[in-house]
């Protein structure tokens, strides 16, 4: 391991305690308005769809409400989508994708299919532009039983009453830069283990679920995707991240072994995408029309299959 790799918090070889949270957590600095940029445009939803609370986030003395948008009038003979943004605070694009689709598109569904949209499961996160919550957790890994993460729990509850009656869920998702030069290394130095550098790929990718495969539906999501940005290639060994692609940008990941948003909803068709928002053949607004356009090809294939 290069010293020059190492994150600049803790003891090489040794597992963060209290301490290093806190020094981590000071160097936090908040960024941007959760109330201003989400809450604000989820009120504005109200006349149209059903805004449903669903709990707190709590961190020292801020508190953060979650809302989900809900199909006015859900009826149970209709398919049920999962839409969810901004379990990875930082990740923008999947903030601001929900809020587009739900927006501006959600609308030609109505009376077709049961839409259930939380855009920012992770609200200190967002406003910090981080990765991990408040206690140095990624919320990304904590979807399961007694899960350690406020947020990951709230979202599990929320989901709880109707897991298995969704027919599918997208998960929207971003990597980025900071993913290799801040985020892997603080990983790294939290759990005491050696840092392994990687590269980043260039374009947009899908993780499907190793439990669960569904390539059709990726391959829906691929096919509209690339006509908005380009598509990640793969690696010399084949691989996105040091995953074998089962098609073009497609690899798969053990959703629910490895606490996975997209495992909570026991839906049939699942996938967690992927913009690259710092290539420089993108702009933030083509990463926000990518995400629409996965969900909207995603529901497009359900109902076809209805």
């Amino acid at each position: 391991m290069s010293d020059s790799h190492f994150y600049p918090i803790g003891t090489p070889g040794q597992p963060w305690g209290d301490a290093e949270r806190a020094q981590w957590r000071a160097r936090q600095v908040r960024q941007r308005s959760y109330a201003d940029e989400v809450l604000q445009r989820v009120e504005g939803l109200r006349s149209r769809f059903d805004v449903e609370p669903y709990g707190e986030v709590v961190y020292a003395d801020e508190r953060f409400p979650l809302f989900a948008i809900r199909s006015r009038n859900w009826q149970p003979g209709l398919p049920a989508v999962l839409v969810t943004g901004g379990v990875h605070g930082y990740e923008t694009s999947g903030v601001h994708g929900a809020l587009r689709f739900v927006e501006e598109h959600a609308a030609r569904f109505a009376g077709r299919v049961n839409l259930l949209v939380a855009p920012c499961v992770s609200p200190w996160s967002y406003e910090r532009i981080q990765r991990w919550n408040f206690d140095a957790i990624d919320p990304n890994r904590s979807f399961r039983a007694d899960s350690p993460a406020q947020e990951s729990a709230a979202l599990m509850r929320l989901v709880a009453p109707l897991r298995g009656q969704f027919a599918a869920h997208i998960d929207l998702h971003e990597t980025t830069d900071t993913d290799e030069s801040e985020y892997r290394p603080a990983v790294a130095a939290r759990d005491g283990k050696p840092f392994e550098p990687d590269t980043i790929p260039d374009g947009f990718y899908l993780v499907d679920d190793t439990g669960n495969p569904q390539p059709e539906f990726q391959q829906a999501l691929m096919e509209a995707v690339q006509r908005v940005t380009h598509i990640a290639p793969a690696d010399s060994q084949n691989e996105i991240l040091g995953s074998p692609l089962f098609a073009e940008g497609v690899i798969r990941y053990a959703m629910e072994e490895l606490g996975l948003c997209a495992s909570v909803s026991g839906a049939r068709y699942t996938s967690t995408t992927e913009v690259y928002p710092d290539s420089p053949r993108a702009t933030p607004e083509q990463c926000i029309q990518a995400q629409v356009a996965a969900v909207c090809a995603g529901l497009e294939f359900v109902l076809a299959r209805a």
